[in-house]
């Protein structure tokens, strides 16, 4: 994905990195942005929810027996993996989506 203007990242960074700090945050992050809209931080809360979406899934499979604690444990350390990613990149200003299904989370939750 290409990068948007410097100073449309700095205007939404505190936000993106908001959204990546729990639940709570995503809220926050989504209600701050609702007022002035920002692409950089639209994405961000984007690539936040569906990864936070998909750690709850993760905790549902959890409950499977046999096979579910090893798909739980496989898939949280995966999430832990993309939520690092995903604050790294709002850190440091990229629009990236992260891998696997940060493209996915975008196309899902284009309307945000």
């Amino acid at each position: 994905m290409e990068n948007p203007p410097q100073n449309s990242i700095n205007d939404g960074k505190n936000i993106a990195i908001i959204a990546y700090l729990t639940i709570i945050g995503l809220i926050i992050a989504f209600v701050l942005n609702n007022e002035k809209k920002n692409d950089f931080a639209s994405f961000h809360i984007r690539q936040s929810l569906g990864i936070m979406l998909m750690m709850f899934a993760v905790s549902i499979v959890s409950y499977l027996p046999y096979i579910g604690g090893i798909i739980a444990i496989a898939g949280f350390i995966f999430g832990v993996i993309l939520w690092i990613m995903g604050i790294m990149n709002a850190v440091n200003g990229n629009k990236k989506p992260v891998p696997v299904v940060g493209e996915r989370f975008s196309e899902l939750f284009a309307g945000i």
